[in-house]
């Protein structure tokens, strides 16, 4: 296949979060980077926004928090698994520290979830859909889970992108065989990789 796939993982998440490797399984042939993204919102654009320079991926596949990352990456195609556009208000509900779920590359264990935190994630979505003109629609895919226990976004994606995203069984966190049968499928459709 030979494709370059950018995957940006969840909050509380990183790199080693088990869809990439799911990826990698499925779109055999592909390349699949899967860095650890900085939870702080400035960091986290600056840092994506100069490995998309770098990499020039064929795809970006952002799993929620990275699917709200995904979808502010202007120019690349994407595929948004789960996206959550409202992160602030989301993280104000949490506790103040928070433990990654999966393994990081430079070891940290936990974050700190600060107001300056959310006070960033709320500038950045008040431009969240700004310069979403029909060639960005075009170049953007969106899967929502429909047991999803966590965010249900599906009906504003519709709103700004004027076409419903993917639904499938399942729930926040999507498990191989959804990825099998669901995603991957409707991902390789999108992309012209029959």
């Amino acid at each position: 296949m030979g494709q370059r796939i950018l995957f940006i993982h969840g909050l509380a998440s990183s790199g080693r979060y088990k869809m990439a490797d799911q990826l990698r399984i499925l779109l055999k042939g592909a390349e699949v980077l899967s860095p650890d993204v900085p939870p702080e919102p400035d960091k986290a654009l600056t840092f994506l926004q100069s490995l998309c320079q770098d990499y020039r991926p064929d795809l970006i596949v952002g799993h929620s928090l990275g699917g709200f990352w995904a979808q502010k990456l202007r120019g690349w195609r994407k595929a948004l698994v789960n996206p959550t556009f409202h992160i602030a208000a989301f993280l104000r509900e949490l506790p103040s520290e928070m433990k990654y779920l999966s393994p990081r590359e430079d070891g940290a264990t936990s974050f700190f979830i600060t107001e300056g935190m959310c006070r960033g994630y709320e500038l950045l979505e008040k431009t969240e859909y700004d310069g979403l003109d029909q060639e960005e629609k075009d170049l953007t895919l969106a899967f929502f889970a429909e047991s999803d226990e966590t965010v249900r976004q599906g009906p504003e994606f519709a709103l700004h992108y004027g076409k419903p995203g993917i639904s499938y069984p399942g729930k926040h966190q999507p498990v191989f065989p959804e990825m099998k049968q669901y995603i991957v499928p409707a991902i390789k459709q999108f992309c012209g990789w029959q």
